[in-house]
C-alpha cells in the first residue's frame, strides 16, 4: 500500500504514468510508489491473472535469469519478493556450487563455497509474482487495452500522456510523472522529436541470434539439478552455438539453444535434440535425449543488441524518463535484461525519494543513472558478441583484441581459481561494475593463474549422473 505519509510534504505530484505493464514497468510502480499517491500501467493487452503467457512477451518461452545482482535490487524495491517466488515455485540455485558450465575457455568448477545465486522459474511465473506484489497496492492501477500514441507537453516539461483505447478513442491522461517501460518496441524517440527534442544516438550490434526453446518432464528425483550451459566460444571464427537447461517449477526443464548467423536452431521438433548434441559437447542433448517432451519448440529471433543513449541528450524534458528494454536490449544469452531494469528502477526510486519527483533536474539526473547498470551489461555483451561471423554493427578493434584477451585470461583462471571465479562472477552477476576486475585482489589472481589443472569433462555429481542413468533405463525398458 502506498504510505501517504511517505508523499513528499509540499508537494503538486498526484499521479504518475508508467507505459508498459510488463516487468520493467511493474518494478518502475514499485519504485514510484510512496512518492505519488497514484500510479496508472498503461498496457496494450490483458494483463493476465496468474503464471500466464502475456500476449505483448513472445520471448517469455525460453529461459530467463535474474542474477543475484538483480535480485538484490528487487528486494530493495519489494523486501520479501524473493521468498514470494520461491514460494510459488521458483529456485534458489546457488553460484558456481549448482551450475554445470563450459565456457569459452573449459569447464567451470563447482567450488563448494557458494558466492552468487540466481532466481530459476519460468519468465511468466517471475513476471506474475512481481505483478501480483505492485497491484496489491490500489495506488496501482491498470488500464488495459491502451495505447500511448503520444506525450503532452514540449521540450522543456512533460505533463501526460495521449492514449488510445480498443475503440480508438484518444484522450489526455495528464501526469507529474512519466516513465516508458514499453520495451523494445518504445516509440520515445519520435515521441521526443514531436516535442522538439532531437532523438538519441543509437548503436546496434546484431548477431542473427535465433533462439529455440522447449519444455522437458525433469527425471524423476532431480529436485535439486544443476542450471547447465555449454557456452559458445566468441574466438572461434564460427557461429557461435551453445544450449541451456533451467530447472523450473513444476518438475520441469526448459531447454533453450542459440545459434548465431549461419548456425541457427530450427524450430522442427525433431532437430532440437541433434542440434544440442553438435555443440562444443553434448552434455545437454545426452541428457535430454530420452526425456518426455512437453511442448513445440519456440523460436525467437528479436535478440539483437541496441541500445538508445538517452542519457547524452541536452535538452531533456522534466518529469519524463525511460527504463529497461526502452533503453538497452541484450543478447539475451547473458541474461542481464532483467537484473538491469530492477537497477534501474532503484535509481529512481533513491532520486524520487530524496528530491521528490516534480523537484528540478530530477528526471536528467535519473536517465543518467539508468545509463550506468546499462553501460555495465552492454559493454559485456559487445566485448564478446562483436567477435561472432556475420556479427552487423561493429567490428573488433585492436583495444577490443586486447580487451578480449585479458578476458579469456580471466576465464581460464576462473576454471582453476575460487577467486577468480568470485571476483569475474561479482561482474558477471552485476553485483560489481567491470572495473571491480581491476581491483589488487583480482589482479593477483589474475597474475597467479589457475589453481588447479582443468577438467576434462562436466562437472556433474555421481548422485545427478545416477538420476539421469536410472531415468533412461525406465524409458529404455517401456
Amino acid at each position: 500500500m502506498i504510505d501517504r505519509k511517505k508523499v513528499p510534504s509540499g508537494t503538486t505530484a498526484r499521479r504518475a504514468i508508467v507505459m508498459g505493464g510488463g516487468l520493467s514497468g511493474m518494478f518502475a510502480a514499485a519504485a514510484l510508489r510512496g512518492t505519488v499517491h497514484e500510479i496508472l500501467v498503461i498496457e496494450n493487452d490483458e494483463l493476465p491473472d496468474g503464471p500466464l503467457p502475456r500476449k505483448g512477451l513472445p520471448q517469455a518461452g525460453h529461459i530467463h535469469l535474474l542474477w543475484s545482482g538483480g535480485v538484490h535490487a528487487a528486494e530493495a524495491l519489494m523486501p520479501g519478493i524473493t521468498d514470494c517466488w520461491l514460494a510459488a515455485g521458483a529456485r534458489r540455485i546457488p553460484i558456481p556450487t549448482g551450475m554445470v558450465a563450459l565456457s569459452g575457455q573449459g569447464w567451470f568448477r563447482r567450488w563448494r563455497k557458494e558466492t552468487h545465486f540466481l532466481i530459476a522459474c519460468s519468465r511468466d511465473l517471475l513476471d506474475s509474482v512481481v505483478r501480483t506484489r505492485v497491484l496489491a497496492d490500489h495506488g496501482v492501477k491498470v488500464l488495459p487495452h491502451t495505447r500511448a500514441v503520444g506525450l503532452v507537453g514540449d521540450a522543456a516539461r512533460v505533463f501526460g500522456v495521449r492514449v488510445r483505447d480498443a475503440d480508438g478513442r484518444e484522450q489526455v491522461l495528464e501526469a507529474d510523472f512519466v516513465v516508458d517501460a514499453s520495451g523494445r518496441g518504445s516509440r520515445a524517440p519520435r515521441f521526443l522529436e514531436e516535442l522538439g527534442v532531437a532523438g538519441p544516438e543509437e548503436h546496434t550490434l546484431d548477431l542473427g541470434l535465433v533462439y529455440a526453446s522447449r519444455l522437458f518432464r525433469a527425471p524423476e528425483g532431480a529436485e535439486t539439478f544443476p542450471v547447465v550451459n555449454v557456452q559458445a566460444d566468441p574466438r572461434a571464427s564460427r557461429p557461435g552455438q551453445g544450449a541451456a537447461i533451467l530447472p523450473i517449477e513444476g518438475n520441469r526443464w526448459l531447454v533453450t539453444a542459440a545459434g548465431t548467423r549461419g548456425g541457427e536452431p530450427t524450430d522442427r521438433s525433431e532437430d532440437f535434440v541433434e542440434f544440442t548434441r553438435r555443440l562444443r559437447h553434448p552434455l545437454v542433448g545426452e541428457l535430454i535425449a530420452h526425456l518426455e517432451p512437453l511442448s513445440g519448440v519456440t523460436i525467437s529471433r528479436s535478440t539483437r543488441n541496441r541500445r538508445r543513449y538517452f542519457e547524452k541528450i541536452r535538452q531533456w524534458p522534466e518529469r519524463f524518463v525511460v527504463v529497461g528494454d526502452a533503453v538497452a536490449g541484450f543478447n539475451p544469452i547473458y541474461g542481464h535484461g532483467m537484473s538491469v531494469a530492477a537497477q534501474g528502477a532503484v535509481a529512481l526510486r533513491s532520486m524520487a525519494e530524496d528530491h521528490g519527483i516534480t523537484s528540478s533536474g530530477l528526471a536528467r539526473r535519473v536517465q543518467r543513472a539508468i545509463a550506468r547498470p546499462v553501460s555495465g551489461a552492454w559493454n559485456l555483451a559487445l566485448g564478446q558478441d562483436v567477435f561472432y561471423p556475420g556479427a552487423e554493427g561493429a567490428t573488433p578493434n585492436a583495444a577490443d583484441r586486447l580487451v578480449a584477451r585479458y578476458v579469456d585470461h580471466l576465464l581460464r583462471t576462473s576454471c582453476g581459481s575460487f577467486t577468480m571465479t568470485k571476483e569475474f562472477t561479482d561482474v558477471s552477476s552485476l553485483e560489481r561494475p567491470a572495473t571491480h576486475l581491476l581491483r589488487p585482489r583480482a589482479l593477483l589472481a589474475a597474475a597467479l593463474g589457475p589453481q588447479h589443472p582443468p577438467l576434462t569433462g562436466p562437472p556433474l555429481t555421481q548422485q545427478e549422473r545416477d538420476v539421469v542413468s536410472a531415468d533412461r533405463a525406465r524409458h529404455t525398458a517401456k
